[in-house]
């Protein structure tokens, strides 16, 4: 399937609590994805991790600064964008800002444009909502996030390191 026919057949909406079970999954997996590619710094999943990511996730879709967006096609979810209005962070040294959180594609579903439409809307969605700047964070490693995030105006501001 091309970008062109996948962009035509796939809606992004909000997430809704039937959505949990797959956005456990999927957070999971993302979870696996970064503990993978950095074990020392990043958590492994457990056999909680679906139900608390999805807890986390469908408690995060009911706050009025946050959301929770699905890509579906059909009755699939291909993936989701989680982002969050925040004010003023001393600790990270920046002001109010929109912040993308997660961004994840199933992966039998990558390099489909599916991640572009999840990113494109959440960052319309933290415009809609009146983010001065939006910023979000990436492993290093995980060089296909660093490149979509880029294509679409995002710059590297901070690199975090650790110890350990």
């Amino acid at each position: 399937m091309t970008t062109a026919s996948i962009n035509s057949t796939v809606k992004i909406r909000p997430a809704t609590s039937a959505d949990a079970a797959i956005l456990g999954r999927f957070g999971t997996l993302l979870v696996a994805l970064h503990h993978e590619l950095d074990a020392a710094r990043f958590i492994a999943t457990t056999t909680n991790t679906p139900q608390g990511y999805a807890h986390f996730l469908e408690r995060e879709s009911n706050r009025a600064d946050a959301v929770v967006l699905v890509a579906q096609e059909d009755n699939t979810v291909l993936g989701y964008a989680y982002a969050a209005l925040e004010g003023a962070d001393y600790m990270s040294l920046r002001g109010p800002a929109g912040v993308i959180h997660d961004l994840f594609v199933d992966p039998a579903c990558r390099r489909k444009g599916v991640g572009r439409m999840l990113l494109d809307a959440v960052i319309a969605e933290m415009d809609r909502r009146g983010a001065e700047r939006i910023v979000l964070s990436t492993a290093y490693g995980n060089e296909a996030a660093r490149r979509l995030f880029a294509a679409v105006g995002f710059r590297p501001t901070m690199v975090e390191m650790t110890r350990g």
